[in-house]
């Protein structure tokens, strides 16, 4: 039997395409196999075959030539040593964490988990399924709240997605929508650009000053991005007397503690699960959550998973109302949000499930004390301390001493928030302990054995985050002192799930148990639609977990960052010579919000050439239903386009449809290669007449993978293109866009 090279020599000394040949499994025999099945002669005799020659490229790509795997990984530590990891205690929803070693070796970085496909086929997913609800039931319970969904892409977006559900639930009559101050800043960003973008007018007002009247929702913070835990009882009662919603961000960790949203009243609850188990990785992917009362969740973006019974009456897992009903909705859709993090709320809802209520409590309740040592011990330097007494894990100090004590603190290796008005954050978290408050404090002049009361003293039997007793003199009391009704008496985490599995042996048992009942990549192929599934190289899955990348937090200072600045920028470069367009965002946190980028960049387009009434676009009914969803919260009106028997657009239609909207015509949104896989001919017509009446075409890159090397969006007539990173190139599904 002939073995057939694995490498191609060059020069006699070098490879080149080693990895493509052990990553692309077929051999050269294999390949001309399936060729001859096809009818063809060669790679090259079907692709004139299959792709348009008037957009086939004419010449390579201008890349660098391929490393091997060895090469890639050296180029990758290089990188990784330009970033500078320090201690950063910044705060604004992102902390460091633990990441118990049983889960990120056997679902972090395990292709038994981050291979699989979005679970939309139950029968496939059950593992995946069960994971899911876990996650949706912790945070059900930490926010007091009956409904959660299994996930969302960022506590930004979260924000906004809650914000459009106030809207609609109010009979979307009301556009003003309120933020108390406290909101974490890039969530009021993301959200005053959603809103902006519908007509809504965001209103930011300080706890007191707050007027509800005609509003369609009222945003709160607690705990608040500078740390204050604030009772909003009167605040909520409010909003509803006025007939607004209420939305709070909140930090599931700190609602082992502190009263839940849900029982004083509000209405939606968002934010991040980032700091149960997942690293900060400069920024994401982090798994957000949103939980409702039960009257809102037909409206709640994203999945929610549900617990049924087959036909034989055992139980079974699936995804609950319909199966991805904000795409059904298509342009009735209130959010186009469909797969989010999947992988990070998995490691969120088992880091959990490790830890059960009393260990997450316990790691909440030292956070909290050791945040109390430092209040205390700067307090008596005659530094202000913000709060009025009640914190989490967060303080926002001013006065004498502290720009000093910031400068001090980056000397020794601490990144602090700098609020910019002469007042300093300081966010503790789950690594802090009591020698890291010691050298806080001589930061800011406090002298040794002097830094606090007993806000530490140990409290026996409480457990730390590896499952077992907590060292003597790291356990916490809990937060005492706290003003009449912060404090939680609830019970929460009381399903069996969360009390089974804090031994280790019995965690990695249970995780198997999940994995076998799922197909995954490990398994076979999925042949699923016309989302490409690929199997995720390790090499490029490895450097994840490097403290080099996964310990950077996404505000330092940018020096700090120099290795990802320069990984982003490569990547930029080369994602723009694959597209044929001159610039690269690679800040959309998945396709959905590529899609919702790139619609807004041809309003922005069509507004500064004084043509804001632009707001129409056309979109073939054969579309993915993300499409229209995306134009609609982008405040676009759609047009659907029709299509032939063979699902091709109909071009006769689209040139109607462009002449009759030219006026208002903003753009057209197409698929290449369509739904069904195939490179319509028509293509370049198709942009020539969108163009012809003032529109932009805007390309979904969902199916890029079948263009790469072949033809380039930009040459065929695209403005705007997005790329789904989980398809053609290389992160887990549902990743990335």
């Amino acid at each position: 039997m002939k073995v057939e090279p694995m490498v191609e020599e060059r020069e006699g000394l070098d490879v080149e395409g080693e990895f493509v040949h052990r990553h692309i499994g077929p051999s050269p025999a294999e390949i001309e196999h399936m060729l001859g099945a096809l009818g063809y002669r060669s790679l090259e005799e079907l692709t004139v075959a299959t792709v348009p020659g008037g957009i086939r490229l004419k010449k390579e790509l201008d890349l660098p030539p391929a490393g091997s795997e060895h090469q890639v990984l050296e180029e990758l530590h290089r990188l990784a040593d330009r970033n500078q990891v320090q201690r950063s205690l910044i705060g604004m929803g992102y902390a460091a964490c633990v990441t118990p070693a049983v889960i990120q070796r056997n679902i972090l970085e395990n292709p038994g988990w981050y291979t699989q496909y979005t679970p939309y086929q139950a029968e496939i997913a059950q593992g995946r399924l069960e994971a899911l609800m876990n996650f949706q039931t912790l945070v059900a319970d930490l926010t007091g709240l009956p409904v959660a969904n299994a996930s969302l892409l960022d506590e930004a977006s979260a924000a906004a997605e809650a914000m459009a559900m106030c809207r609609a639930a109010t009979g979307g009559e009301r556009p003003r929508f309120v933020v108390v101050e406290g909101v974490h800043p890039q969530s009021l960003a993301v959200m005053r650009t959603r809103a902006a973008a519908v007509g809504m007018e965001i209103q930011v007002a300080a706890a007191g000053e707050v007027e509800v009247t005609g509003a369609a929702g009222l945003m709160l913070q607690c705990p608040a991005t500078d740390g204050r835990v604030w009772d909003y009882r009167e605040l909520v009662d409010k909003a509803h007397a006025a007939g607004a919603l209420v939305v709070v961000g909140t930090d599931l960790l700190a609602l082992t503690l502190f009263r839940p949203p849900g029982e004083y009243g509000a209405d939606i609850a968002i934010g991040s699960a980032q700091r149960l188990g997942m690293p900060m990785g400069f920024g994401g992917p982090h798994a957000a959550f949103l939980a409702a009362k039960q009257a809102y969740m037909r409206r709640m973006p994203g999945r929610l998973v549900g617990l049924s019974k087959d036909v034989h009456g055992r139980p079974a897992y699936r995804l609950a109302i319909q199966t991805r009903e904000q795409h059904i909705r298509r342009e009735k859709a209130t959010s186009n949000i469909c797969t989010a993090q999947a992988l990070p709320a998995i490691v969120a809802g088992m880091y959990v499930v490790y830890h059960g209520p009393e260990g997450l409590k316990a790691i909440a309740a030292r956070i909290q004390g050791l945040t109390g040592q430092l209040a205390a011990g700067l307090a008596g330097v005659g530094v202000k301390v913000g709060g009025d007494g009640a914190f989490f894990d967060t303080l926002r100090v001013s006065g004498p001493g502290v720009a000093g004590g910031l400068a001090a603190a980056r000397g020794r290796g601490f990144n602090l928030r700098d609020f910019g008005d002469g007042s300093v954050g300081i966010s503790l978290d789950e690594r802090s302990d009591a020698a890291e408050v010691a050298t806080l404090l001589a930061c800011f002049g406090v002298p040794p054995g002097s830094g606090g009361d007993s806000s530490c003293e140990p409290l026996a039997g409480q457990r730390t985050d590896s499952g077992g007793s907590t060292p003597e003199g790291t356990r916490s009391r809990p937060p005492a002192g706290l003003p009449a009704g912060l404090a939680r008496q609830s019970a929460y985490l009381t399903h069996p799930v969360f009390h089974s599995y804090h031994c280790e042996h019995e965690m990695l048992r249970y995780l198997k148990r999940l994995e076998s009942r799922d197909l995954s990549l490990t398994t076979s192929m999925i042949p699923l639609g016309s989302c490409t599934m690929k199997l995720n190289p390790a090499a490029a899955m490895l450097p994840i977990t490097w403290p080099q990348w996964a310990d950077v937090h996404p505000y330092v200072p940018a020096e700090q960052a120099a290795g990802y600045a320069e990984l982003c920028g490569q990547l930029g470069r080369w994602l723009g010579e694959i597209t044929g367009l001159p610039a690269v965002s690679l800040q959309p946190n998945a396709g959905s919000q590529g899609e919702y980028s790139g619609l807004l960049a041809i309003r922005g387009y069509h507004a500064a050439r004084g043509q804001g009434r632009r707001k129409v676009c056309l979109i073939p009914v054969s579309a993915h239903g993300t499409n229209p969803a995306s134009a609609v919260v982008a405040g676009l009106e759609v047009v659907a386009v029709a299509c032939d028997e063979r699902g091709n657009i109909d071009v006769a239609d689209l040139q109607a449809k462009a002449q009759a909207h030219q006026e208002d015509l903003a753009g057209l949104m197409v698929t290449y290669p369509s739904t069904h896989g195939v490179f319509e001919e028509a293509i370049r017509e198709m942009c020539i007449i969108v163009h012809r009446y003032g529109g932009l075409v805007y390309m979904d890159g969902a199916n890029m993978n079948a263009q790469v090397g072949l033809c380039r969006p930009g040459e065929i007539g695209a403005d705007v293109c997005h790329l789904n990173l989980h398809k053609t190139f290389c992160i887990p599904h549902g990743g990335g866009g």
